[in-house]
């Protein structure tokens, strides 16, 4: 299977190449050239552990790749997750269901894609035997999750920017306090938004980009749609065959990679009714989504901090379908945006998505009231999914991350600190950060002196 840029200028290439580039020479974001029908898998693949689940649905987008080393390392991926079913659906009532993706390495959804994302990279070093530099943003759990999937790996070094006080002390914690040698948190002033864009300034610098082989590990990078796809067919298995037919999966938004997984499963012939896209204060996906109309505004810090995002980037994989594939259009769709931050679709297709908008005092009052109706704690992102949910289909409500890493936010709404052994281990540990500026030059010359190449 080939894959094309969002952007149309750009050649097709084959998924190694896909990963191995992350975002495509004329800046847009790779995808499948045509979606695959599952219809004639799902049958077959219900009964599947999360794992060889995982492996099947690659291998229908890895055509390339040995699939004995893709099942090696799939499964290798997912040894360091702490429940055996890996991604449990957890039931709490009658419609009701709760899809646990907290149960990784850095107990955050990331961990899915990004624990197969780093192994990938060292799959590509191994074969070509040339070093890596791995570049990302994060607005919380992406940086620490694509560490832990590059951590001590041979060839590779990470650099990942974050908004400097804008994530919880522990999130920062995972990415700072882990004594590897190959790994560079750089904080920044001001937000996610601010990295996001420095990166892809980096990125679009097409020289630099090749002479030190970077590669991305931000949801630009295909692999990680792919990855999170698979966890919205595993929950959809695991439901009672009677709720199987209305299901609305509602999921904490910000950087809309994660609900775009879950809506292309859809599109290959997932039976999923419906999409709930929960943001926090920072609403720019809910405002798009009841107006049509995508206009960036300031970032506030919110309870959920990585939601604090303005400028979604997957956001693009999800209007070139709905522009048809018309990569004309994008780009003057994408080029409108970056000149002005707004713009007005005339048509827009909202039929496979709700929305809803919560705010820091609705958060808290979500976690005492999940706490005190079925005694389940929920952190202040999956928080957010909770609020105006379909009285008349079965929800799937997606905990994308561990309670634990928001501390202050959870014993302010129900007096109880949540606790985790691997987060507990790096409090005395100490920070190792450094800062920059977010600008294509500061990154670019802190890449050369510390650079794996």
């Amino acid at each position: 299977m080939n894959f094309q840029s969002t952007r149309g200028q750009a050649e097709r290439v084959p998924f190694s190449r896909a990963v191995a580039t992350g975002l495509a020479p004329d800046g847009g974001l790779y995808l499948p050239e045509d979606l695959p029908s599952l219809g004639g898998y799902l049958q077959d693949w219900e009964k599947l552990s999360y794992p060889d689940l995982c492996c099947a649905f690659f291998r229908i987008f890895a055509d390339d790749a040995d699939s004995g080393t893709l099942r090696d390392l799939i499964h290798r991926s997912y040894e360091n997750f702490d429940h055996p079913d890996i991604a449990p659906l957890r039931r709490l009532d009658d419609r009701l269901f709760v899809l646990e993706l907290f149960h990784g390495p850095t107990l955050a959804f990331k961990d899915f894609a990004l624990q197969i994302l780093g192994n990938l990279f060292a799959e590509q070093i191994r074969s070509s035997g040339a070093s890596i530099n791995a570049l990302g943003a994060t607005s919380g759990d992406t940086g620490s999750a694509a560490i832990h999937g590059l951590l001590g790996k041979k060839g590779v070094n990470i650099f990942i920017l974050y908004p400097e006080g804008r994530i919880s002390q522990l999130q920062e914690r995972q990415m700072a306090c882990t004594g590897a040698a190959n790994v560079y948190p750089l904080a920044i002033d001001g937000s996610f938004d601010d990295a996001q864009c420095a990166l892809k300034e980096t990125f679009a610098d097409t020289e630099f980009r090749e002479q030190y082989r970077l590669s991305a590990v931000n949801s630009i990078n295909i692999a990680r749609i792919i990855a999170q796809c698979v966890y919205y067919l595993y929950a959809w298995f695991r439901l009672p065959k009677d709720r199987r037919e209305s299901v609305e999966f509602a999921v904490p938004t910000g950087n809309f990679g994660n609900i775009l997984a879950g809506w292309m499963v859809q599109k290959m012939g997932l039976p999923a009714t419906s999409f709930k896209i929960s943001t926090n204060q920072n609403d720019i996906l809910y405002r798009l989504f009841q107006s049509g109309v995508y206009e960036v505004k300031k970032v506030a810090p919110s309870l959920a901090p990585s939601m604090d995002i303005q400028i979604a980037s997957n956001f693009e994989r999800f209007l070139f379908y709905a522009e048809k594939k018309d990569s004309d259009q994008l780009r003057a769709i994408m080029a409108e945006l970056q000149n002005t931050g707004k713009y007005s679709f005339s048509s827009f297709d909202r039929s496979s998505f709700s929305t809803s908008r919560t705010t820091d005092s609705e958060i808290s009052r979500i976690i005492k009231r999940m706490h005190e109706k079925y005694d389940y704690v929920v952190d202040p992102h999956t928080a957010c999914a909770f609020k105006d949910l379909s009285p008349d289909k079965t929800t799937i409500v997606l905990a994308t991350a561990h309670p634990a890493k928001f501390p202050e936010t959870i014993i302010e709404a129900i007096g109880e600190e949540p606790r985790a052994k691997s987060l507990e281990a790096l409090k005395d540990r100490p920070i190792v950060k450094y800062h920059i500026t977010a600008d294509k030059a500061s990154i670019q010359n802190f890449i050369r002196e510390h650079s794996a190449n």
